[in-house]
């Protein structure tokens, strides 16, 4: 029986239906890179949290050196104020040397920068007096306090994804910790008799595991927490198990491999038994199986394990050939994550399929399969010879990283790839010159390394 094959969105809008952001946690600031805010940020102290020179100079009142206008003043130097120190107040008539960022002294409304007077910068001795050579109004090279933020001010909206720059405005507002989604505890299992260790002797028949390690790198470079690797024969009762493991410790189980139509695919025969109570699914494991019009990647999975505390785990199955599972990683597993950490929400303009797209245009002829959307990894090269005219200054020009295309087995050659080249359903050959979509292989939000959060 031939089942219609399922358009990519509709798939991922089913995958996606299914999650819900993770519940918030309190995170200390130096683990909360790259999570998204569960709350708003109100100031606790106003930034700057104190009146201080915006310039090395000279801490003065305005009025005594308003003569300065038409001829140079001198004063008395009667202190210095360097960073991090409580000046004590300027008297009437005086000056004290102060540094950036250094706290006015009181009865000081101005500071004269040290260019402005007979002194040179650097790390000099305390003159005794300074000939100041240029008037300033009050406030002159002054920062407020608070002028930025004041006390009880959000300075940051729950959703926010935190970036370096939304880290450092939570430190300066004179906060530790913040509540935020956690990173994705994420357990991948393996399916595949044939898969040996790497570095083993390979028995007639096996191969070096592969999506081992592709899939642990993948998980981390998405910001997500990797739990657990567990291997699983190519049985239903053994997987059943390998997923209850998983499940133990994760908020998301990626398994490779057994989606398909095969006599030994233990993932489908699981969803074919569903609801079966008496099988190895038991009543604790809920799986279901398509096929989406991509290649690679057209046999996939998802589901959910019911853990011993009750937890409802998502399960999504992947193909078993390693560009199969980089591609859907990218496109389903990545969004999935997205969703799960609150990141969706945070960047709603960031394309479903979890990557950001740009356009380029093909250097040499490929082939496409009509009716699947084809992801395709290439690589970043020189123009053709000759270039195809109307071809707009700047075009960035790409090729297949391997001379097989998108071949699902052809994992060695993935170092190559710079980014997936995507070719719509209704397309049958890509000619030199024809513009593309790319879809960016980068990761959107890196791990601090040692977080659990």
């Amino acid at each position: 029986m031939t089942f219609p094959m399922l358009p990519p969105e509709e798939y991922l809008d089913r995958v996606l239906s299914t999650l819900t952001p993770l519940d918030a946690l309190e995170v200390p600031l130096e683990q909360a890179h790259g999570l998204v805010l569960a709350e708003d940020v109100r100031a606790t102290v106003p930034v700057p949290p104190w009146t201080n020179s915006a310039m090395d100079g000279y801490a003065v009142r305005a009025a005594d050196v308003a003569g300065a206008r038409t001829a140079p003043v001198t004063l008395p130097v009667a202190g210095d104020v360097p960073a991090g120190a409580r000046p004590m107040r300027l008297a009437a008539g005086t000056a004290q040397r102060i540094m950036t960022g250094a706290m006015l002294p009181a009865g000081a409304d101005a500071v004269v920068r040290v260019e402005d007077t007979d002194q040179s910068p650097g790390a000099l001795p305390l003159p005794e007096q300074v000939e100041v050579r240029a008037a300033v109004e009050p406030g002159a090279n002054v920062r407020h306090a608070g002028e930025d933020v004041a006390v009880g001010q959000v300075v940051l909206r729950a959703g926010t994804a935190l970036k370096a720059t939304a880290v450092s405005a939570v430190a300066s507002v004179g906060r530790s910790a913040v509540r935020a989604v956690p990173r994705p505890r994420v357990a991948v299992v393996i399916t595949g008799a044939e898969l040996a260790d790497a570095g083993r002797e390979l028995a007639a028949g096996t191969i070096p595991d592969s999506n081992g390690p592709l899939l642990s790198g993948l998980v981390a470079e998405h910001g997500a927490r990797l739990t657990a690797v567990i291997h699983s024969a190519d049985t239903p009762s053994a997987l059943a198990e390998a997923l209850r493991a998983a499940a133990a410790d994760a908020d998301l189980v990626v398994s490779s491999g057994g989606v398909s139509v095969g006599a030994y695919d233990p993932f489908a025969i699981l969803a074919a038994a569903r609801g079966q109570a008496e099988g190895p699914a038991g009543n604790d494991i809920d799986l279901a199986t398509a096929k989406v019009a991509m290649q690679p990647g057209k046999p996939q999975g998802y589901g959910s394990v019911r853990t011993g505390d009750g937890r409802r785990v998502p399960v999504l199955g992947l193909p078993g050939n390693p560009v199969s599972v980089l591609v859907s990683f990218t496109t389903i597993v990545a969004p999935a994550l997205a969703r799960l950490s609150g990141h969706d929400a945070a960047e709603p303009g960031a394309p479903r399929d979890g990557g950001t797209r740009a356009t380029a245009r093909a250097a040499v002829r490929w082939r496409s399969p009509r009716g699947r959307r084809q992801h395709v990894p290439v690589r970043f090269v020189a123009p053709p010879e000759p270039v195809p005219a109307g071809s707009p200054p700047g075009t960035v020009w790409v090729a297949p990283s391997h001379r097989l295309g998108s071949g699902s087995h052809l994992v060695a050659s993935l170092p190559a790839a710079q980014a997936l080249a995507v070719v719509e359903a209704d397309v049958d050959a890509v000619d030199v010159g024809d513009p593309v979509q790319l879809l960016a292989l980068s990761a959107p939000a890196a791990p601090v390394p040692g977080s659990v959060w």
